[in-house]
């Protein structure tokens, strides 16, 4: 059997590459979308010795131009596309919400929800074409598409509207064999939880400060694995992988 071929954008880090690393290490023909090429690399060097099937393709998230080439560059390498991680997503300054400046808003919503959705248009195009037809699509929600933290107006609206995508994406590729899911991600110790771990912690819902459990972001890699070697008849709609100790689960 064909190696399945796996679209992870945000590949060079965090919970991309840890997700990247486990699609090859379960055999599939990985492309790694990102912006910073660098990183890419080491990621494919990293994986190669589970497969050398990987395509290195920097990438901006939030630019359209830029979305078209990947996909159009995964048909030319590959002629399918069996699995979408929609993993790519940036934060804004934790400042109050009437003092965030309109640019830094923008710049969340065309990363983490205008880009996803480009990709996923994108997806649905070679997807609903190709032969055997179908694939998976999976995002990348947060546990802040479910709760907030503090001064993070962009991020969290961004990642509630994930779950918009994500219920929509299903239904309209119900037709087509093309299942949607959502992965929900608490505290995945990567570059971008280390200031939970360091000093004080991070702000926490009453304004305190508090230091936060993390687990490891291989975990997360592992269950995206699980999503995508479902067959098309079956689909994770939602998961959450959370750090059990984490303040999530109660009243904080």
């Amino acid at each position: 059997m064909a190696a399945k071929i796996a679209i992870v954008t945000g590949a060079g880090t965090g919970v991309g590459r840890a997700a990247a690393l486990a699609l090859m290490k379960a055999g599939y023909s990985v492309v790694l979308a990102g912006r910073r090429r660098e990183m890419l690399e080491a990621v494919a060097k990293e994986g190669g010795a589970h497969t050398g099937k990987t395509l290195v393709v920097p990438t901006d998230i939030a630019d359209p131009a830029a979305i078209k080439a990947l996909f159009a560059k995964t048909k030319e390498a590959y002629g399918r596309l069996d699995l979408l991680f929609n993993n790519a997503g940036i934060g804004a300054p934790a400042v109050p919400l009437e003092d965030l400046p309109f640019e830094k808003w923008k710049a969340v919503v065309d990363t983490n929800l205008t880009g996803p959705f480009l990709c996923t248009q994108e997806a649905f195009r070679l997807m609903k074409n190709q032969t055997p037809r179908g694939g998976r699509i999976i995002n990348n929600g947060s546990i802040s598409a479910h709760t907030p933290r503090p001064m993070s107006i962009a991020y969290t609206a961004t990642k509630h509207a994930m779950t918009g995508l994500t219920k929509q994406t299903s239904l309209d590729g119900r037709p087509f064999d093309i299942c949607c899911g959502q992965i929900d991600i608490g505290n995945a110790a990567t570059p971008l939880t280390e200031r939970m771990v360091q000093g004080h912690g991070v702000m926490q819902s009453d304004g305190g400060m508090k230091v936060e459990a993390r687990m490891e972001a291989d975990h997360v890699g592992n269950a995206v694995v699980y999503m995508a070697n479902l067959p098309l008849d079956t689909n994770v709609l939602f998961m959450t992988v959370m750090a059990n100790q984490m303040p999530f689960v109660g009243r904080g």
